[in-house]
């Protein structure tokens, strides 16, 4: 029973931590993306011993699920860092500062576009990870429509729309994984 309880507090005190913004996102997601990968090794490999009372499984799949859940942000603000174009400017609310189609790349004010990410995400990794561990995947799809529908009006820029597409595809992905490797704890 300890291994497991120590696991899961590693794993919450890895979801605190994640959601710590005074740190750059890549320091953030490494541990995240670490603990994930070694439970889902551990699992995989058939090192991990069954959890031994259904109380301790919930609090595993709980943990992972909050890493999957919180460091989501931290985990698609590093692969954004590393993917987003040189001169693409980050606007005071989270968003990017981008001209619209019809308007010079000059322009004296540009809108933020792709704000509100952050709350976003989290609620869409809540909705991946919970979809995945009752079993209903056609939820990440209305989930992956819903946010596209919702941000139509700002993809009018290549750069806001690369940067809604690698953000989309690393958070649901990430939440993707973390919820199929609390899966692999029941």
């Amino acid at each position: 029973m300890t291994p497991w309880i120590v696991a899961s507090l590693v794993l919450l005190l890895v979801a605190v931590f994640s959601v710590v913004h005074r740190v750059p996102p890549l320091v953030r997601a490494v541990p995240a993306v670490a603990a994930v990968v070694v439970v889902l090794g551990a699992h995989l490999l058939e090192l991990a011993p069954a959890a031994p009372t259904t109380a301790v499984r919930v609090l595993v799949v709980t943990a992972v699920a909050a890493v999957g859940v919180l460091a989501g942000s931290a985990v698609t603000g590093a692969v954004l860092t590393l993917a987003v174009r040189d001169g693409v400017e980050r606007g005071p609310h989270g968003g990017i500062l981008v001209a619209s189609a019809d308007e010079p790349a000059v322009a004296p004010r540009r809108p933020e576009v792709l704000r509100g990410g952050a709350a976003i995400g989290f609620l869409e990794r809540f909705a991946v990870v919970g979809a995945v561990l009752v079993g209903r995947l056609e939820i990440v799809a209305a989930v992956i429509a819903v946010k596209g529908l919702g941000r139509f009006s700002e993809l009018d820029s290549a750069e806001a729309r690369e940067r809604f597409i690698v953000g989309t595809l690393t958070s649901t992905c990430w939440a993707g994984l973390a919820a199929w490797t609390a899966v692999g704890v029941r």
